[in-house]
């Protein structure tokens, strides 16, 4: 099928990195590899930072705009068969892709949809029902994590929903022997406010706590809090903490393969790619058992999930993979194989196009 792509937060051509960019990306590419046509077809940001109504209007009559310029290239160049929106939730409605498919008569799809019934207030209110009217429209709704599934059934019971687990391109990691570097502590993740600041503070806590034990950090990121992330790791030695800035995508195997521990709390995680990434390289992950964390990380058998919040109990699951070399190597072998077996491209593609092929019948 021709296949119009769409990602209202964040384009997957969009020049600063993020997980919802590297999420569009593979999206794409899960959908080539199974021989659709695919082409962005918008770089229409819809963001709603707040409720403010006089922000939903101005991006409503912008992206009346761009369905009219949409309608006149289909016109001269012929229309796509489907619209496939990545992650519209309160803050970034499709304001595009619903109108124009019942105009055009096309087949409408979305990814990693959410609603969350507490956010009804001012213009989020109106952007959650733009959200949820998508949602019954669509032919299917691809689900990354129960949490979402769930939230989806309660609002929008006659939503058509379907679960795709979370997932990279593994080969990248299937090349090169995990080095376990047992006492190399290893982080991925943006410095900005919110989740992934909070998530910052926490580990640099937990880290003050396991002082006596023989480790070091590498933290690979870069933002507009670097400041603020960097007040939270005074206090602990210079030379255990190593400030990589922003890692190329190509060096980040490499990256983790060095490691011997990936360590993020994950507070308001959807699911974390970096996680599967650390996984995919033979890592285990010291993690907490909250949001999305769970759908990547096992429990047990390919990391520690801690309870929300607590701090002591992170920082021991840090030492306990520390100072157990079996338990740690136990558990970055089944986390490379959990990977390559459950969240790689290839089981992807195949759960996509199997989804899409009976859209494409039922719509003859």
């Amino acid at each position: 099928m021709r296949i119009a792509f769409y990602a209202p937060l964040k384009s997957p051509d969009h020049p600063i990195p993020s997980g919802d960019r590297q999420m569009a990306r593979m999206l794409i590419s899960a959908l080539r590899a199974a021989r659709h046509e695919v082409g962005t077809v918008s770089h229409l940001r819809c963001f709603l930072p707040d409720p403010a109504e006089d922000r939903l209007d101005r991006l409503e009559i912008e992206a009346e705009g761009e369905r009219a310029k949409l309608t006149a290239l289909w016109a001269a160049g012929g229309r796509p068969d489907l619209w496939f929106c990545y992650h519209p939730y309160y803050k970034s409605p499709d304001l595009l892709g619903p109108v124009l498919a019942r105009a055009h008569g096309l087949a409408y799809v979305t990814a990693e949809a959410s609603y969350s019934a507490r956010r009804n207030s001012g213009a989020w209110a109106r952007a959650q029902a733009a959200v949820a009217n998508a949602v019954q429209q669509a032919e299917i709704n691809f689900c990354f994590t129960t949490r979402d599934r769930q939230g989806l059934q309660e609002a929008i019971p006659a939503a058509r929903l379907a679960m795709i687990a979370p997932y990279i391109d593994a080969e990248r990691f299937r090349d090169g022997e995990p080095q376990d570097n047992a006492q190399r502590l290893i982080v991925v993740a943006m410095m900005r406010q919110g989740d992934k600041l909070d998530s910052y503070a926490m580990l640099a806590e937990a880290l003050h706590l396991v002082l006596d034990c023989s480790w070091t950090l590498a933290i690979a990121g870069d933002g507009d809090a670097r400041d603020e992330v960097r007040g939270f790791f005074q206090g602990i030695p210079a030379d255990r903490v190593t400030w990589l800035g922003v890692v190329e995508p190509s060096e980040i195997a490499a990256l983790f393969r060095a490691g011997g521990i990936y360590v993020w709390p994950g507070c308001g995680e959807a699911y974390g790619l970096a996680y599967l990434e650390a996984q995919a390289a033979g890592l285990p992950v010291v993690a907490q058992h909250t949001a999305g964390v769970p759908e990547v990380v096992v429990h047990g058998r390919t990391g520690i999930l801690t309870p929300e919040g607590d701090i002591a109990a992170f920082a021991n699951a840090i030492r306990r993979l520390l100072t157990d070399g079996e338990e740690r190597r136990r558990m970055g072998r089944a986390a490379r194989m959990q990977v390559f077996e459950k969240h790689s491209l290839a089981a992807a593609t195949a759960t996509l196009d199997a989804a899409l092929k009976l859209v494409e019948a039922r719509r003859r």
